[in-house]
């Protein structure tokens, strides 16, 4: 096994020499094309979230209740984003991927637009919805992409580099989010061309969108990778029956179940802390909430892009030397040495110790989006946009949905005042984390069975 691991990726590329099927691009288009993936991903999380740094100018606009904006922030994007994104995945299993992101980036760019000209709930509502359809075309057709881009044994470090975009999308927009009060305050109104004063908060939306006509015209200088692995020299009559969808997840449901569960409550945890440590300083530091933003921002956009780009790195090398279960190891190392600091920093004295715990979590932390990439080497081109649109549905659902909800409810109704909310982050922290790892760890062993099967030769 260990041998066979090894040479898995020289294995690959000479195999696709000695075939009908090309070989994967050259290095050099392959990594230009994870830029453009992660310039795309990256627009994505600022657009998704730039609504929730906009509450009071919005409130006051619309004359809306705190239950309305969270709906607008919460169920209207995540409710479509996570259920859209299995039908989505569905096309792009079947469909031009690259032309999909294209008119997803377009959707959710125009959507995001209209958030600004929203006149009414009913309308801002309408148009976060179609922010959340746009989105949901990006990652499972990516990923997709990425894996008939590059061979397996460089396969964790592209994608590592395009999911990058989550933490550079979340700083990015909590970093804008520092400024945004004091520019709305600065200037209330302001003169468009062609359609004259509005409010300031209005543009804002209409500057994260504009970066979209950018992304689709880049998009455009993407060709659609051949599919890898699909033989189509072998005769209809000859050719083995492969299993349905739902034959394919019940035949991995140990493996899958393990990465599934373990990257869900990882998702609990970091959602909760995202949505809830500038508050955290402010309630416990006596901190100004945009000032902790603008902190924490520089944080996840440096410490969650560096932690990436290392646990792709590290997921390579153990893969390439042999570790069948590499991608799993390292999202429980992510836990074992993030897991600490992350609880430690809820608790520390001071802010300057809490931020410095902060980042030294994180870098470790989001070492655990490895995650996706094993994922792919498990699941047949013909369902990898299906397994990692489910794959996000849950972990999206579960993070999103819960993790910022669970926090807030301890918080009221276990601890009972505001000031508990550092307890609160620790409870899910100490709770989830460890119980992640005990996951990850049960699915070493299936994980490893379920690639030995993927990559053995037909007829084996």
């Amino acid at each position: 096994m260990a041998t066979g691991n090894a040479m898995l990726g020289e294995r690959e590329e000479q195999a696709q020499s000695a075939g009908k099927t090309p070989d994967f691009p050259r290095p050099a288009y392959g990594w230009y094309t994870v830029g453009v993936l992660l310039l795309a991903y990256t627009l994505s999380f600022v657009d998704r979230m730039i609504l929730s740094l906009l509450v009071a100018p919005i409130r006051a606009a619309l004359d809306i209740s705190d239950t309305q904006v969270s709906l607008l922030i919460g169920l209207a994007f995540a409710l479509f984003y996570t259920l859209l994104g299995l039908p989505i995945a569905w096309i792009a299993d079947r469909w031009n991927r690259r032309n999909l992101i294209l008119v997803g980036v377009a959707l959710w760019s125009v959507m995001t637009a209209g958030c600004g000209f929203a006149g009414s709930y009913a309308s801002l509502f309408l148009a976060r919805m179609g922010v959340g359809v746009g989105e949901a075309a990006l990652s499972p057709a990516a990923y997709s992409m990425l894996s008939d881009t590059f061979p397996r044994n460089r396969l964790a470090r592209a994608m590592a580099v395009y999911s990058i975009g989550v933490p550079l999308g979340s700083g990015v927009a909590m970093i804008l989010g520092s400024f945004v009060v004091q520019a709305v305050l600065a200037a209330p109104m302001v003169d468009l061309p062609l359609i004259g004063p509005v409010e300031a908060w209005r543009t804002i939306f209409l500057w994260v969108a504009a970066p979209g006509i950018l992304v689709c015209l880049m998009l455009l200088t993407l060709r659609e990778p051949v599919r890898q692995g699909i033989r189509r020299a072998v005769a209809p009559s000859d050719a083995p029956a492969a299993p349905g969808f739902l034959a394919h997840l019940k035949s991995q449901r140990a493996s899958l179940g393990a990465l599934f569960g373990g990257m869900s409550l990882i998702g609990l945890v970091m959602y909760g802390v995202i949505a809830w440590v500038p508050t955290f300083f402010a309630r416990t530091y006596a901190m100004e909430v945009s000032q902790a933003g603008l902190w924490f921002g520089l944080i996840m956009a440096i410490g969650g892009a560096a932690g990436l780009v290392f646990g792709g790195t590290l997921a390579d090398r153990w893969f390439g030397r042999g570790v069948a279960d590499a991608h799993l190891r390292v999202m429980r190392l992510s836990i074992l040495l993030g897991g600490p600091p992350l609880l430690a920093a809820v608790l520390m004295p001071g802010a300057p110790l809490a931020f410095t715990m902060l980042a030294l979590a994180f870098p470790m932390l989001t070492m655990h989006g490895v995650g996706t990439v094993a994922l792919q080497f498990i699941t047949p081109n013909k369902y990898r946009a299906r397994v990692t649109a489910l794959y996000f549905f849950v972990v999206n659902l579960t993070g999103l949905g819960f993790g910022p909800m669970l926090m807030a409810l301890l918080t009221d109704h276990l601890f009972g005042y505001d000031g508990a909310l550092r307890y609160s982050i620790a409870l899910v922290t100490g709770i989830a984390l460890p119980l992640a790892a005990i996951i990850l760890t049960s699915g070493f062993r299936a994980f490893a069975r379920d690639l030995a099967k993927a990559s053995a030769p037909a007829g084996a």
